[in-house]
């Protein structure tokens, strides 16, 4: 239903009983309670036959399993709830099949500690060895930088820069030296009269 304050209701309501009138009114609320009615049965209907078909399906335990996947710690904590309710019935019940379990427990963890053990020994035992190569590796880089301090270096012969050929030139023919000309004489040019003077 719709979200309807107080004031929004009377206001339809006022307007319901203007429209359709006093006579007719509980006839409509009658009829709109009864088609409400039957549009919940039929929601509730066919939630519980999609309910229904899921159990029959599996649908729930596929559900609940992919949930317990989605969270471990949740997974973890059932495991451990449902084993330690194993060892309170099985102590309840004579004490005898707890003292196998707990050996049984031992064992293992006995077996465990000595695979980590055994793993952290080779990563030590690795690790070190790493570290005594890169010791050796910088020795061996300090006594070649020590040898090569301590041989006096030849001075590097330099090599002439290398020549770039020359551009081809022409040969140039000497030239007997050519006599300056004179300087021409220049004679003096009459005087024209100009146009504004006549």
């Amino acid at each position: 239903m719709p979200n309807l304050s107080w004031m929004e209701m009377l206001v339809v309501g006022v307007v319901a009983l203007i429209v359709i009138g006093p006579k007719d009114l509980p006839n409509l609320f009658r009829q709109v309670g009864q088609f409400v009615g039957k549009a919940k049965g039929m929601a509730r209907e066919f939630s519980s036959a999609m309910n229904a078909a899921a159990d029959e399906t599996g649908m729930k335990d596929i559900n609940k399993t992919i949930k317990a996947a989605a969270n471990p710690q949740k997974f973890g904590v059932d495991k451990i709830r449902e084993a330690s309710q194993g060892a309170v019935k099985s102590t309840l019940k004579g004490g005898g099949e707890t003292e196998a379990l707990k050996s049984k427990l031992s064992d293992e963890r006995a077996a465990n500690k000595e695979k980590i053990d055994k793993a952290m020994a080779k990563a030590a035992e690795d690790r070190m060895a790493s570290e005594k190569a890169q010791e050796a590796a910088e020795a061996a880089s300090v006594a070649k930088s020590e040898a090569a301090k301590a041989t006096p270096k030849k001075a590097a012969a330099k090599k002439p820069a290398a020549k770039k050929p020359a551009a081809k030139k022409k040969p140039v023919a000497k030239k007997a030296a050519a006599k300056k000309p004179a300087p021409k004489k220049t004679t003096p040019k009459a005087k024209t009269p100009s146009k504004d003077a006549k």
